[in-house]
């Protein structure tokens, strides 16, 4: 009995590390690419004010920014809402979710104001009157239009990251040639076309181990699944 809750506990704790780390892996991506960014929106108005002689530092303020917007993405991208234009022409997914992701960050920003406003002594019931006469609304839009072209970027790259197959746009860019690609790709278009050919004309190819068909099925899908190879 002991062994067994043992075993159970230690089962638990594993597949608790590794809900963990997958939901590690999901926010790195977006905390480092809107790290940058916000970096180059800080760095942007650090230039804009040393001209008019203001000191401002901004960049610990960027790097918080990053790690809400990556926490933000991995909440939202759990809603069932998130998958609503799935199949549809590439450009819908990516102004909807670019949509949702702005609207998002709208409101945390209208969050983070109300809250520094009533810090500051203020009663909510004011944050309106706060907003229309002393809220710096030019700032503002300035960032959030910053925030949008983010946004936009990102999703463009996530989706077809998703089209193409995870990893392939990192090999793409980083490690294969260009000749290479163009190889790859005709070859991939090829292999496919044979694949289709070969389940179509053969509907329970899966059932007939070891026959020629069922080899060829087999070697075309290894091709396919493994790296490609160097080309000079």
């Amino acid at each position: 009995m002991r062994h067994s809750a043992a075993r159970s506990e230690t089962s638990f704790l594993h597949r608790a590390f590794d809900w963990v780390l997958d939901e590690v892996r999901h926010v790195i991506p977006p905390t480092i690419f809107f790290l940058i960014g916000f970096t180059l929106i800080a760095w942007t108005k650090e230039l804009i004010l040393e001209e008019r002689g203001i000191s401002f530092n901004g960049f610990a303020g960027a790097a918080v920014a990053a790690l809400l917007v990556g926490k933000a993405v991995l909440i939202t991208d759990a809603l069932p809402l998130m998958r609503r234009f799935e199949g549809a022409p590439l450009i819908q997914p990516i102004l909807f979710k670019t949509g949702i992701y702005c609207l998002c960050a709208f409101l945390v920003r209208i969050a983070e104001r109300l809250i520094e406003f009533h810090l500051d002594g203020g009663a909510i019931a004011d944050f309106s009157a706060y907003m229309i006469n002393n809220f710096s609304w030019p700032r503002f839009i300035f960032i959030q239009i910053w925030v949008m072209v983010l946004f936009l970027a990102f999703v463009t790259i996530h989706e077809l990251n998703t089209l193409f197959g995870d990893g392939e746009l990192y090999r793409l860019f980083f490690r294969w040639r260009s000749s290479q690609v163009k190889h790859t790709r005709r070859m991939r278009i090829r292999m496919l076309t044979r694949l289709n050919q070969i389940t179509e004309r053969n509907p329970n190819i899966f059932g007939q181990r070891g026959s020629t068909k069922y080899n060829e099925l087999v070697a075309i899908l290894r091709e396919l699944a493994s790296p490609p190879t160097h080309r000079s």
